[in-house]
């Protein structure tokens, strides 16, 4: 799942950046307000980490610019102001959640998988589809009650299928997910993780939409 991580202080972004790789989130990390609204006009962000206290603009005044444009994707506020007007504030502007400096990281994984739940519309921590089953914050994968190990990018193209059950995902909003800002990326790359999966799991794993994109495979066709 892809993070969006606007933080002006490089040092605790590197450290987010570096804790979150950890837990197999990809995560791209912008310092200013304007870097940050053009990095959601490009890429495809599952959730945005978001400090208050940015250089160019308030963190509260550019999370309402995002709400009033109609930006859903979740929002969770990290910041160093955590008096309660503050937090009402956040919440207010349209934050999902709050979090206040210094952090623990393992409570910041939590949040945003509980963040990523709701999102999707999901009560339970676990995703099954079918025989398929997911565990996001343990990264632990089993095919008909058998255990599978997946390498990372495989796991987060999986995971990020069974998030958007049903609806059709463009190439670029996978590759998003799968490699941010990267531009090292190979034409191929995408159809090859595709071509993985589908030998690793079933062939139905993955649905191409000829023109469209790709989407988890119905339950009946995971045989």
């Amino acid at each position: 799942m892809h993070i969006l991580l606007v933080e002006d202080d490089t040092l605790v972004a590197s450290g987010i950046q570096a804790g979150l790789a950890l837990h197999d989130f990809t995560v791209d990390h912008v310092r200013t307000a304007r870097a940050a609204r053009a990095a959601l006009d490009t890429l495809h962000s599952d959730a945005v980490i978001l400090d208050l206290g940015l250089p160019d603009q308030d963190g509260i005044s550019l999370l309402r610019d995002w709400r009033a444009a109609g930006k859903p994707m979740p929002v969770l506020v990290l910041t160093a102001r955590d008096a309660v007007p503050d937090r009402v504030a956040g919440l207010h502007a349209g934050a999902d959640d709050y979090l206040s400096k210094p952090f623990d990281l393992d409570e910041l994984v939590a949040r945003l998988h509980a963040l990523l739940r709701r999102a999707a519309g999901r009560a339970q921590p676990l995703i099954e589809h079918g025989p398929l089953q997911l565990d996001p914050a343990a990264r632990h994968i089993t095919w008909q009650g058998v255990a599978v190990n997946l390498p990372r990018r495989e796991l987060l193209l999986l995971e990020k299928l069974l998030h958007s059950r049903g609806a059709v995902l463009s190439a670029e909003q996978l590759k998003d997910s799968l490699y941010g800002f990267d531009t090292g990326v190979e034409s191929n790359a995408l159809n090859v993780h595709i071509h993985h999966l589908r030998r690793k799991l079933c062939p139905g794993i993955v649905q191409t939409v000829r023109g469209l994109g790709y989407r988890l495979g119905a339950v009946d066709e995971l045989t």
